[in-house]
């Protein structure tokens, strides 16, 4: 059906026929919701608040900018209401004491509420990119990127993913957020600045292997053998000198192979060892950890997502295992 007879259709009420004129974007608007808000939950969340609210007002609609357009300025507004309703998630409420659980971290961080994207859900999202984006997807959805975003002011995050990110026209985010150019461009520039001092120094650091490329393979298997066996040799000798480990929602962080090693030689104290199930998060490798169990279960303790840089290890992840379903990981598996 045309779209103009379903948006007839829609104004008219039909339901169908808003789910069929809205299908199309619904991916590429849920992964704009993820970098807006840095949380997978809460991404959910703002999605759908973006389709009620369209369904809601779609008698308003009056076609002067394309209905893609439309719906990316309501899902930018939902998820600014909320960034600004509620100071963002303070750090897990553990119930004891994690210090005696883990080492002395180097900081701790802010982005706190910060949630992996399952990979599944990016297979397939083909953003048409306007003329003027800076950045490529699979590097504008990547933990780091995701992570720098989440500490700009709302309204400078906004600007910067409408038009580095998908590349729309300053005049078409202005329209958006109800601004004019040059407030755009103004907080464009604040945020540019923003997102350069707080992304990982990138100097000697190579580009990541390609997806699913013999290169990668070739790290992963060489960590999923040292992780599985504790090998700490066999892992610190995967790690760059500058590796950085973090652990939302608990806000410890650890930079250094040597500080990270002592991190991950308290892993495998007192005799535990792991088995990893693969997957993949935010575009990078990921993996289920599994504790093993004498009884031969093998109990889910969270997931890892690696940060890849030539053929090392740049950085980890380390997210609970309440993450585990959306990736379609079990709770438990077999001890091998």
């Amino acid at each position: 059906m045309a779209a103009a007879d379903l948006m007839a259709k829609a104004r008219a009420g039909d339901g169908q026929a808003f789910r069929e004129l809205t299908e199309p974007y619904l991916r590429e608007l849920q992964v704009h919701c993820y970098r807006m808000l840095g949380s997978f939950e809460d991404a959910e969340d703002a999605l759908q608040n973006t389709l009620l609210a369209a369904w809601q007002s779609l008698g308003g609609f009056e076609g002067r900018a394309s209905l893609r357009t439309w719906l990316y300025r309501i899902a930018t507004h939902r998820c600014l209401d909320e960034r600004r309703a509620a100071s963002r998630r303070p750090a897990k409420e553990w119930g004891v004491d994690v210090r005696g659980e883990w080492p002395e971290p180097t900081r701790l961080g802010e982005a706190v509420w910060l949630q992996p994207f399952p990979g599944a859900l990016l297979d397939g999202v083909d953003l048409p990119l306007g003329p003027e984006a800076r950045y490529e997807q699979t590097e504008s959805v990547s933990l780091a990127f995701v992570t720098a975003l989440q500490v700009l002011p709302p309204r400078q995050l906004a600007v910067l993913i409408l038009r580095d990110v998908l590349g729309f026209r300053a005049s078409e985010v202005a329209g958006m957020l109800d601004s004019t150019v040059e407030s755009v461009n103004s907080a464009l520039k604040r945020a540019r600045a923003g997102l350069q001092r707080r992304l990982p120094a990138a100097a000697g650091h190579e580009p990541p292997p390609a997806a699913g490329s013999p290169a990668e393979d070739a790290i992963v298997a060489k960590f999923v053998d040292a992780w599985e066996s504790a090998d700490m040799g066999a892992l610190v000798a995967l790690l760059t000198d500058d590796v950085f480990v973090s652990m939302p929602p608990i806000p410890f962080e650890y930079m250094g192979r040597d500080v990270v090693a002592g991190f991950c030689g308290d892993i495998f104290g007192a005799g535990r060892r792991f088995d990893l199930v693969p997957s993949r998060a935010n575009g990078q490798p990921a993996f289920g950890a599994y504790l093993r169990d004498p009884n031969g279960i093998s109990r889910g303790v969270g997931l890892y997502v690696l940060t890849l840089t030539g053929d090392r290890i740049c950085a980890m992840t380390r997210f609970d295992n309440s993450v585990l379903p959306w990736f379609g990981l079990p709770r438990s598996l077999p001890s091998r």
